[in-house]
């Protein structure tokens, strides 16, 4: 004996079409913010204080690759 077959619906969007949870819309928001403060004062900007050993690694990496 057969199964009986449905129609299938496709669900109904509602009047806004998909809906997003509040805070797929507030990260990148708050994204955006910060990284316009950081870009919009560039004085307060230092050079980080690498340890000079960390210089030394890359440049012998690169040696060891470049042929």
């Amino acid at each position: 004996m057969p199964a009986p077959v449905y129609p299938r619906t496709p669900p109904d969007p509602g009047p806004a079409g998909a809906r997003l949870p509040w805070w797929a819309v507030a990260l990148p928001v708050v994204a955006f913010a910060v990284l316009l403060v950081v870009v919009s004062d560039p004085e307060q900007a230092q050079a980080a204080s690498g340890h000079p050993a960390a210089g030394r690694l890359i440049e012998r990496a690169i040696a060891l690759l470049s042929p």
